[in-house]
């Protein structure tokens, strides 16, 4: 397998080589498209500026020997041929020594050789340190009558010298250097990605107490904090999971559990007000069940991703007044005394759902309220939102109890006495969202609660 690592070293590696092969052509170019000209106008005037010096001798022949060996000293390969083909090296030798067509014209035809900028086999800068009398220039000169040639060019050893041995050693520490800090940076790159690697095989088996030890800035730092998030949202989702399985089968098995034991007993043989009083029984557990598997429905038809949302015009008031009506005799059945200040108001919303956030507030409303209690419900419009609210003066909650009530089957202990089935105004708070609204609670305990919602005037 293909590691990050090595591919993270390998694509730098060969980054590196592709810098280097391109710097390479483009020095080149450079170097044959004007240095290479300009090395052999100076090499020419240094060869001008020697031939000079000889021919300002006089007839001295006897000094044209030492002063071209000094000449030699001085880091310069120096060749030098008479009329009659003679040849005499001053310096160290070339290492090829074969003229060319062109350098032969120096002394049959008096012209300048200019070998280091136009001789032909030298295609590439590398040629520059050819040791090839080809690559040299040629000027003719005279001494004492008889006519020579003079090539030369500046000694390989020369072009090395001391500050060019220690910019080699530079180039060449930096580059090594480089190297082993790009593989340390590679591996420390790639040490938090191992980490979170591993980390995602314990989410795989269910491990979200992984700890996950990364403490950086950078996008690799992001990336571990947002991992972290995700693993706690996933403990979240897990527990709420196990609890959700936990509740619904508690809520199943309770009233299932009654509507046998009463069946059981109607079928041993009871009396007439017996059987009737059981068979109430079974009938409110049936009605419990029914109405605990329609709060499921809705709660998974609001998990999808994309709820299908019926959207209509419907008149707020008259749907909130019809809420009122359905729980009528709940109403009296506890004396409570409902008042409400609802103008016409149309809405752009899903009847259907919205139609349970009515009910769920009302029957929420009435459960927690006492006996001869008030309940009042409030509609305000404003230029960009709608506001609702129930408010009654009943049991109320405690701070604990608020920041639970959302929550999926939580529910108060009085909630359980009276068959709720924790599910409602989780239901509420999806729906509200859903329409990009907002739901608050007050409350205080003994003193009532009020709920307070708010919806986009479209």
């Amino acid at each position: 397998m293909r590691t990050l690592y090595r591919k993270f070293v390998a694509a730098t590696l060969l980054i590196l080589s592709i810098s280097v092969i391109i710097g390479l052509f483009l020095t080149n170019w450079i170097y044959l498209n004007s240095t290479k000209q300009k090395i052999d106008h100076q090499n020419v005037g240094i060869a001008k500026e020697i031939v000079a010096s000889i021919e300002g001798m006089h007839g001295h022949q006897t000094a044209l020997t030492p002063y071209l060996e000094s000449v030699g000293k001085l880091g310069y390969q120096v060749l030098v041929i008479n009329e009659d083909g003679d040849k005499r090296f001053f310096g160290e030798e070339f290492a090829k020594k074969k003229l060319s067509g062109e350098a032969r014209k120096v002394m049959d035809e008096r012209k300048i050789y200019h070998g280091m900028s136009e001789d032909s086999s030298q295609a590439f800068m590398m040629g520059h340190f050819s040791n090839d009398v080809r690559n040299t220039v040629g000027v003719p000169f005279t001494s004492n009558g008889e006519q020579y040639a003079l090539f030369m060019r500046p000694n390989n050893k020369l072009l090395f010298s001391d500050i060019h041995m220690i910019l080699a050693w530079f180039i060449l520490a930096v580059a090594i250097f480089s190297i082993i800090g790009m593989i340390w940076f590679a591996k420390h790159l790639i040490k938090p990605i191992t980490q979170l690697t591993e980390a995602t095989k314990e989410l795989t088996r269910e491990n979200f107490k992984y700890e996950l030890n990364i403490s950086r800035r950078d996008e690799i730092g992001q990336l571990a904090q947002s991992f972290t998030i995700m693993q706690r949202q996933l403990q979240h989702n897990d527990e709420a999971r196990k609890s959700f399985i936990s509740n619904v089968s508690h809520d199943f098995q309770s009233p299932l559990m009654n509507i046998q034991g009463y069946a059981d007993l109607i079928k041993a043989g009871v009396t007439k007000e017996e059987s009737d009083q059981y068979l109430g029984i079974i009938d409110d557990e049936s009605k419990r069940l029914s109405h605990l598997t329609k709060q499921l429905l809705i709660i998974t038809s609001l998990d999808q991703e994309a709820y299908p949302m019926k959207i209509s015009k419907v008149r707020v008031d008259e749907q909130i007044k019809q809420a009122i009506r359905r729980y009528q005799w709940l109403i009296e059945e506890k004396e409570l005394d409902v008042s409400y200040n609802l103008g016409s108001c149309i809405l752009k919303y899903d009847a259907e759902l919205m139609s349970n956030v009515w009910d769920n507030l009302m029957t929420n409303a009435i459960k927690y309220s006492g006996q001869g209690d008030s309940i009042w419900i409030g509609l305000e419009e404003k230029e960009e939102e709608l506001v609702i609210t129930f408010k009654d003066t009943g049991i109320g909650m405690t701070q604990d109890e608020m920041d639970q009530i959302f929550d999926r089957f939580y529910r108060v202990d009085t909630a359980r006495k009276k068959g709720g089935t924790g599910l409602g105004l989780s239901i509420v708070k999806q729906i509200i969202d859903l329409h990009q609204g907002k739901i608050n609670v007050k409350s205080k305990a003994g003193a009532g609660t009020i709920f307070t919602i708010t919806l986009p005037a479209i």
